[in-house]
């Protein structure tokens, strides 16, 4: 299976460069190449869109604000000629960290790493269900969306409590809210995540998870009921 991908860079030379590379590659489908992110949002809230070479540094609307502003993301590829932002890039689950210029062989790398984990995230999804990749204790691993109990906030990290196991993950509710498919989630609390099919018994101020009791915040409190009930 090909990965469809964009190339997204202010530089004409640079998006040049890279799709060269992208059309070499047998593991990779060119969807478009764009200049701005504007352009980017609109194909990519258009099409299947598997993976973005994304530059950082580009007038307007930046490489992180376009990601900021994408409701479900694709795999991300960095390019840019600035180690400086390789830290923020981590924060975004970056799949690599591309600089500038590229060479082909690392070029290749980073697509086969891109190839692999889309691999691990989507076998057996028929007969498994859904299911996230994380990253925890160094290790990336395949957790079932069904096996999801909670989500729980845990000091610079997130805790994703499982019917096997816990997961320290480090990253942020916020962002891996985004993480999880729409309406099977809903952040009841600013440090409690819930998968809505788990929850056996509820009231005003608790979901009741097996013998776990998460609050419920007081300000969402209709959206959350309602959420439940409908689940």
């Amino acid at each position: 299976m090909k990965l469809n991908c964009i190339v997204v860079d202010d530089s004409a030379i640079q998006r040049i460069t890279i799709t060269k590379l992208v059309n070499e590659s047998t593991l990779l489908n060119l969807v478009g190449d764009f200049a701005n992110a504007l352009e980017a949002k609109n194909c990519i809230n258009n099409n299947t869109i598997d993976l973005i070479f994304l530059d950082i540094e580009m007038p307007l609307i930046n490489g992180f604000d376009l990601l900021d502003g994408l409701k479900t993301k694709p795999q991300i590829i960095f390019i840019t000629s600035k180690a400086d932002y390789a830290v923020k890039a981590f924060d975004y689950e970056a799949t690599d960290f591309l600089q500038k210029p590229i060479s082909k062989e690392r070029f290749n790398k980073a697509v086969k790493k891109a190839t692999e984990l889309h691999a691990l995230r989507y076998e057996n999804h028929e007969e498994h269900g859904d299911s996230i990749v994380i990253k925890s204790n160094l290790k990336k691993l395949k957790v079932y969306v069904s096996k999801i109990k909670w989500i729980e906030a845990y000091g610079d990290y997130i805790k994703v409590v499982t019917d096997d196991e816990s997961h320290l993950v480090l990253s942020t509710m916020k962002g891996f809210e985004k993480e999880l498919p729409e309406g099977k989630f809903i952040r009841v609390h600013k440090s409690y995540i819930i998968n809505l099919d788990r929850v056996e018994k509820f009231n005003s101020k608790f979901a009741e998870i097996g013998n776990t009791k998460i609050p419920l915040s007081r300000n969402k409190k209709e959206e959350i009921v309602k959420a439940i009930e409908n689940a």
